[in-house]
C-alpha cells in the first residue's frame, strides 16, 4: 500500500479491511515522510506498533 492510500484509510470514517502480515489492523496514524503506519490488531488494540506502509494490504 501507498503512503496516501493508508492515509485516506486513517481518516477515513468508514472501517476498511487493512492486514498486516495476514492479521486484521486498524490504522492510527501515518508518517509520510517515514513511510510509517500506527497501527494496531483489531482483536488487540494494546499491541500498538510502528510498521512498513507496505507491509499494509488493504482487501
Amino acid at each position: 500500500m501507498d503512503e496516501q492510500r493508508a492515509q485516506e484509510i486513517a481518516h477515513s470514517p468508514d472501517m476498511k479491511h487493512v492486514t498486516h502480515e495476514g492479521t486484521p489492523i486498524y490504522i492510527q496514524h501515518v508518517d509520510e515522510a517515514e513511510g510509517t503506519a500506527r497501527i494496531f490488531p483489531l482483536e488487540q488494540p494494546e499491541e500498538e506498533q510502528s510498521v512498513s506502509v507496505d507491509n499494509l494490504v488493504e482487501h
